[in-house]
């Protein structure tokens, strides 16, 4: 149940469920600077965004010369995966 309760407040935020969608959508990874430019929010709240999202595995860093870039994580959690299914269509 407690899991539940985390996945559901992370997905309560609706910052969170853009950069999903956004990543799930593109092709190409994406920064930290590119996802708060197209969601028009701070630096510093689209990385906290994405340290949630991290946390539980829905996204994945890579850090490439010099640059942290995000894509979606293809081996999240099943109960997630489904989630968003139906969330992301």
């Amino acid at each position: 149940m407690k899991r539940w309760t985390v996945v559901f407040r992370a997905l309560a935020n609706v910052n969170r469920l853009k950069i999903i969608e956004m990543l799930s959508t593109k092709k190409e990874k994406m920064n930290v600077g590119e996802i708060a430019e197209h969601l028009k929010i701070s630096f510093k709240a689209t990385s906290n965004h994405l340290a949630i999202l991290k946390n539980l595995d829905v996204v994945e860093p890579q850090g490439v010369d010099g640059h942290v870039y995000y894509f979606i994580n293809r081996h999240m959690p099943s109960d997630f995966r489904a989630i968003l299914r139906e969330v992301i269509k």
